[in-house]
């Protein structure tokens, strides 16, 4: 009797060590789950792959993309690239689709996209904010001297180029034909991008372009190579009126010796600037704002010395992210 007590304690003593052990190994395996997610959540915060969406090649946007997702991959060590876009507009519901993190954008078009406005009327934008201003883009109407334009009002019934669908350049060229008492059934307008604008010139397809961007551009250099060169300029009167009317323009020059032009010609402009989703962490963006503007020194594009943090916050009218005000903060 006392051997089958023995053996029933024995058994029973045996059953709660098995019942410890799983309950241990159970503990423990919600210890690992536990610290899985917090590593899933903390990967989810430094995403290893951005996209920055730029413009056309033949652009300022591209040709700067690519030397700030250099620039971002080295400092943060997240793989950044420059990917070919239609630019502005589109950039910003690129954004808002999840296809890009930051993009490149006009700071008139990241207005009326988060105001609902123009392009964007009924399909506002409310998941971008700015990570910082970058330098003037300059609306340049180019012609060709065998085209025999010379004012805004030559333009009437000739074949004009007004930018990508979805570019910023079309609400430009819109709103310089309405100060100008034109419209865009007075022209015929050609929906190209700057490349193609500038190959139509150089062939003698379209007689006009516009082209906002930053100067000098690329697609308008090698246009100079073979063909002569015109910027049509906006006199100060008109200017002032555009401002009054749209206050993110500012008056501008083409300077003298640009694309061989022979006088300094008077024009507008809007500023470039970069913005971001919002939920891109504060980190992550802190470290983007970080690794361009402490680095403009090495940016070798002409327009790199507008880069500059001090302006970084010039001309923005939307919400400016929490993770780039941190890094203008720390530089006041």
């Amino acid at each position: 009797m006392k051997i089958k007590k023995f053996k029933l304690l024995m058994l029973l003593s045996a059953i709660a060590l098995l019942i410890l052990a799983a309950c241990g190994t159970d503990s423990g395996t919600g210890s690992n789950d536990k610290e899985d997610t917090n590593g899933d959540a903390a990967s989810s915060e430094k995403p290893k792959f951005l996209s920055l969406l730029t413009g056309g090649t033949q652009g300022t946007y591209y040709a700067l993309g690519g030397t700030f997702a250099d620039l971002i991959t080295t400092e943060t060590g997240i793989k950044t690239t420059a990917e070919v876009s239609q630019a502005s507009a589109a950039n910003m519901t690129a954004l808002q689709e999840g296809k890009g993190e930051i993009a490149f954008v006009q700071t008139d078009i990241a207005y009326y996209a988060t105001e609902g406005k123009l392009m964007f009327d009924g399909k506002k934008i409310d998941t971008i904010a700015a990570l910082g201003a970058l330098y003037p883009e300059t609306v340049q109407l180019v012609t060709t001297e065998a085209s025999g334009i010379k004012t805004y009002a030559d333009l009437k019934g000739k074949k004009v180029s007004v930018g990508a669908p979805g570019s910023g350049t079309y609400a430009n060229a819109e709103q310089l034909l309405e100060i100008h008492g034109l419209t865009m059934d007075d022209i015929k307008a050609q929906n190209l991008d700057f490349g193609e604008s500038t190959d139509g010139l150089q062939s003698g397809q379209i007689d006009a372009a516009f082209i906002t961007a930053g100067t000098p551009t690329g697609a308008v250099e090698a246009l100079n190579a073979t063909t002569k060169v015109n910027i049509i300029g906006v006199d100060a009167g008109k200017a002032d009126e555009l401002i009054a009317k749209y206050p993110y323009y500012a008056k501008d020059t083409v300077k003298a010796g640009t694309y061989g032009i022979a006088n300094d010609t008077e024009t507008v402009s809007v500023l470039a600037m970069l913005a971001v989703n919002k939920d891109l962490s504060d980190d992550v963006v802190y470290e983007m704002t970080k690794a361009i503007y402490d680095n403009t020194n090495k940016i070798s594009h002409a327009k790199g010395a507008f880069i500059k943090k001090e302006t970084a916050l010039d001309g923005i009218s939307i919400d400016i992210h929490p993770g780039a005000q941190k890094y203008f903060d720390e530089k006041k």
